[in-house]
């Protein structure tokens, strides 16, 4: 199932954006941002396009019980800022990291659902 594939691709996002800030912090660098933060940025934002309109699809269909639309629309305002934030050692900490922690739940959440439905289609 694609959306499967695309939630565990933005999980995988989240911990790379957690390990890129530090990285940034520790070597106090300064990002080119047309080279590196640009296109990065870019790319997830169209990751995040095509799974919102998966995942709002499988939320009509499936009406889980506590997953929501606005849920899904958070992920992606979310993540569009800390996937860039994340080149930033400038960026604050604190909010930086409950931001990511807040979509990661989200995602590994509504990623139950997803694996949860699976293996009731397999049986």
């Amino acid at each position: 199932m694609q959306l499967i594939e695309l939630s565990k691709q933005l999980l995988n996002e989240c911990d790379a954006s957690i390990s890129r800030f530090f990285k940034q912090r520790e070597l106090d660098a300064t990002p080119q941002f047309f080279e590196e933060v640009k296109p990065h940025a870019d790319f997830y934002h169209s990751v995040l396009i095509d799974w919102q309109q998966h995942a709002l699809n499988w939320i009509e269909e499936n009406r889980p019980k506590y997953m929501h639309k606005s849920q899904i629309q958070n992920v992606v305002d979310a993540m569009d800022q800390f996937v860039v934030q994340s080149f930033y050692k400038e960026t604050s900490k604190k909010r930086f990291i409950q931001s990511v922690q807040s979509v990661h739940y989200t995602l590994s959440f509504f990623l139950r659902y997803l694996e949860e439905e699976n293996d009731q289609d397999v049986q």
